[in-house]
């Protein structure tokens, strides 16, 4: 999968999973809830860790979490669940802490409710990162007009905002492991807010990747995504079964 001096690299994942997920409208957390009779985020660890790189997952969960023990990520001995924080950044760092950063001197963020995550997409963060000895995140350029809404009682256009330097941020995002969490403790002294691991880097005054990925890495956060996400997960089997056929007949002849 990563070529050459990649190739052999060891990587973990923490995937923050503490959240309830209140715009789903539902009584359990969204990861928990099911794709074709399998639940998100068990969809979601088992892409990870079938990428031939990635060997551990830290799974950030809360401490009243009572689904994760019914799924088969409870006995899996790659998967190590650690207790979630207040708010995702502290799950997050919480997951820093348990990690072993002689190991894994690079760490990868996935959101629990991206279960569509590609390997090739893997295989590109973790290749460009790398080359380049820089932090990044999976992201995919902004192609809709953007409006930015005049914050009073009903929501009416104030502008039409420039649409070329703006991207949208995906998962995986993949830093040094002691360089976020450094940076995510000086963020969290000073107050300031953090939405992802590259809010968090960009605070710190470093630099961060934007590695173009696949736009069918959706995050489930409305009712209406699991059919879309399972569209998207049925497409990606169809692809990988057309791969398999081509290089079968390649052999053949």
């Amino acid at each position: 999968m990563i070529k050459q001096t990649q190739s052999d690299k060891q990587f973990v994942v923490i995937v923050p999973a503490a959240g309830v997920g209140k715009r789903m409208l539902v009584a359990c957390p969204k990861q928990y809830l099911k794709i074709n009779d399998q639940s998100i985020l068990t969809r979601t660890a088992n892409r990870l860790l079938s990428h031939p790189n990635i060997t551990k997952i830290i799974i950030v969960l809360s401490d009243e979490d009572e689904y994760f023990a019914q799924t088969e990520l409870a006995d899996n001995i790659n998967i190590v669940r650690v207790s979630g924080g207040k708010e995702r950044v502290d799950s997050v760092l919480n997951g820093l802490h348990a990690i072993d950063v002689e190991k894994y001197p690079w760490v990868l963020v996935h959101d629990a409710a991206r279960p569509c995550i590609t390997h090739d997409d893997i295989d590109k963060i973790i290749e460009q990162c790398i080359t380049s000895n820089c932090g990044g995140l999976l992201a995919t350029q902004v192609v809709d007009t953007m409006k930015q809404n005049i914050k009073t009682d009903i929501n009416t256009v104030g502008r039409t905002i420039e649409r070329s330097d703006l991207w949208h941020a995906f998962t995986p995002q993949m830093y040094k492991t002691v360089e976020l969490k450094q940076a995510i403790e000086q963020a969290l002294e000073q107050g300031l807010q953090i939405t992802d691991e590259s809010s968090a880097i960009e605070l710190a005054g470093l630099p961060s990747l934007l590695v173009l990925g696949r736009r069918d890495n959706i995050k489930i956060t409305r009712p209406e995504d699991i059919a879309l996400a399972t569209f998207y997960l049925d497409q990606q089997k169809q692809e990988q079964q057309k791969l398999k056929q081509q290089k079968l007949e390649q052999l053949i002849g």
